[in-house]
C-alpha cells in the first residue's frame, strides 16, 4: 500500500506479528480484510513538501481471523503525558472490548505511565477488569495515573517479557508515541511477537495525521465557557479588556475553535501567527483603538503564542520540551503599561482554565469517539498488528503507521480556509494576508 503524491511514494503498510490463523470469536461481525480507504491528504503530512496526495490506508475493524489465541493471551495498558478528557474511555473500551468479545486472559493496567514498567520505581501493575472499569468513563483523568520522561525501550520489554504481555496499548502524544514506535523497534530486533498499538491522546490536537484527537472536543467546549466569562467581565466595566490563556504549546487549534465557537473573541494569539506589540501592525494600538471604539474587548492566548517576544528560559520539561515563557504574564504587563501610560482607564481580568479544560470527563461525542477508538484498536491487535495507531481519517477509521505519525507535530496552516474564517470572525485581518509577516490587529466594528 502506497500513497501516490505529487513529490515521492509513502509507504502506509502496517507491520504484523504473523500469518492470522484463528478464526475469530466474532460471529456477529461483517468482516472485510482487505478494506483500504483511498483519502486526498497534504503532501506535507508526509513530509514531502505540499500539495494534493492521494493515500492508501487499511481500514479498521474487526478481522475474519486473528493471530493470538484470545483465551490465553494478556493485555496491557499504559496512559502517558498531560491529562486529557477521554482518557478513562479509551481504558474502559479496551478492558470491555478484550473481556467481552475476545475473552481475553487478562488485562494489566500501568501505573504513572512509562515508569511503571520500571520496577525501582515500584508501580506494581493493576488488573483491569469489566467490575472495576465499569464507571470510570464518568471521571477526568485517568484511573491509571501518568508521567512524563522518557524510559528505555529495552527495559519495557524486559517487563514486557516479563509480565507475560502479548499486547500494550500506549495512550499518549506525540512523544509518547515516539516511545512507542522505538519500544515496537526493540521489540522487532529481539524477534518478540508482541503488539504495540497506540491511541493517540493530545489535547493540543497535535499529531500527525489525526485530524481530531480524543478530547479536543470537550477541551473547545469548556475553553468556550472561560471566554464567555471573559467577555461577560469585559463588558462589565469601561475599556474592559478578558484576556484568556488555553493550552497550545506549539499548535493553536484549541484557541482558533474556541474563537470559532464562540463570537465574542477579538484578537486570537497562536503560535503559528507571529504578531507585534507596537506599531503601525501592533496588538497594543489596535487594542486602543477597539476600545475607544466599544468599549471592551476579549483575546485568547495559546500558551505557545508570541514567544519570540519573551526571553528564553533555556529549561526542559521531563519530556524534553522548551519550558514557555508566559504570555499571559507578558501581555498583562505589557497591556497595563501601555494603557497607564496613557493616562486612559482599563480593567484587565486574565483567566486560565488551562487545568479544568484537561480534567474534565469527556462529553458526548468525544465518549463515541474514544469508544470506537478503544474497540478499533482491540481489533487490531488481536489481529496481529503492531507498529500502529488508531485514528479517524474523514469518516472511516484506519491503521496508521507510527513512522508517519511520530514524522512531525501538527500546526495550523495559516494559508488555509480554516484560519481565515478564524480572522473574518476576530476581524484582526492582516495588511498582507497569508504571509511570514506578523499581522495587523484593525479593530472591528
Amino acid at each position: 500500500m502506497e500513497a501516490a503524491c505529487v513529490t515521492a511514494a509513502v509507504d502506509t503498510t502496517i507491520p504484523v506479528l504473523g500469518p492470522a490463523k484463528i478464526p475469530s470469536p466474532l460471529p456477529y461481525c461483517r468482516f472485510d480484510d482487505e478494506a483500504k480507504a483511498r483519502l486526498e491528504l497534504d503532501a506535507g503530512e508526509f513530509g514531502e513538501g505540499s500539495g494534493p496526495c492521494l493515500a492508501t490506508f487499511e481500514t479498521a475493524g474487526p478481522r475474519s481471523r486473528i493471530y493470538y489465541d484470545s483465551s490465553k493471551v494478556k493485555a496491557a495498558i499504559v496512559t502517558c503525558g498531560g491529562l486529557c478528557p477521554g482518557l478513562n474511555d479509551v481504558i474502559r473500551a479496551i478492558v470491555m472490548e478484550a473481556h467481552h468479545n475476545y475473552h481475553v486472559a487478562g488485562v494489566l493496567g500501568i501505573r504513572f505511565g512509562l515508569q511503571g514498567f520500571i520496577e525501582s520505581y515500584g508501580h506494581a501493575p493493576v488488573e483491569l477488569t469489566p467490575e472495576n472499569v465499569s464507571d470510570i468513563h464518568q471521571f477526568g483523568g485517568t484511573v491509571l495515573g501518568s508521567s512524563r520522561g522518557p524510559q528505555k525501550p529495552e527495559d519495557i520489554v524486559d517487563a514486557l517479557e516479563r509480565l507475560n504481555v502479548a499486547m500494550l496499548f500506549v495512550i499518549g502524544g506525540d512523544g509518547t508515541m515516539k516511545a512507542a514506535r522505538r519500544i515496537q523497534e526493540e521489540i522487532a530486533r529481539r524477534g518478540s511477537k508482541i503488539s504495540i498499538i497506540g491511541v493517540p491522546k493530545t489535547i493540543d490536537n497535535d499529531i500527525n495525521l489525526v485530524p481530531q484527537s480524543f478530547g479536543f472536543d470537550t477541551a473547545v467546549e469548556k475553553a468556550t465557557e472561560a471566554i464567555r466569562c471573559a467577555h461577560t467581565e469585559a463588558i462589565g466595566v469601561l475599556n474592559g479588556v478578558g484576556l484568556v490563556k488555553v493550552m497550545g504549546r506549539e499548535s493553536g487549534f484549541i484557541a482558533a475553535q474556541a474563537t470559532l465557537a464562540l463570537k465574542e473573541v477579538n484578537y486570537v494569539l497562536v503560535p503559528e501567527y507571529p504578531f507585534v506589540m507596537t506599531g503601525e501592525r501592533g496588538l497594543l494600538p489596535s487594542l486602543e483603538l477597539r476600545l475607544r471604539d466599544r468599549g471592551h474587548a476579549v483575546i485568547v492566548a495559546a500558551e505557545g503564542a508570541g514567544q519570540n517576544l519573551l526571553t528564553d528560559t533555556g529549561l526542559r520539561d521531563a519530556s524534553g520540551n522548551p519550558v514557555l515563557g508566559d504570555i499571559a504574564d507578558y501581555l498583562t504587563g505589557e497591556i497595563e503599561a501601555y494603557f497607564r501610560a496613557r493616562e486612559m482607564p482599563m480593567t484587565l481580568k486574565f483567566i486560565d482554565p488551562s487545568y479544568i479544560v484537561r480534567s474534565v470527563p469527556a462529553n458526548a461525542n468525544d465518549r463515541v469517539y474514544c469508544g470506537f477508538l478503544g474497540q478499533n484498536a482491540v481489533h487490531a491487535a488481536m489481529a496481529g498488528k503492531t507498529g500502529m495507531v488508531v485514528s479517524k481519517l474523514g469518516s472511516r477509521y484506519v491503521h496508521l503507521p507510527l513512522d508517519l505519525v511520530t514524522l512531525r507535530r501538527k500546526k495550523l496552516n495559516i494559508a488555509s480556509d480554516y484560519w481565515r474564517a478564524v480572522i473574518e470572525s476576530t476581524g484582526q485581518h492582516s495588511v498582507t494576508p497569508f504571509t511570514d509577516d506578523p499581522g495587523i490587529f484593525c479593530p472591528t466594528a
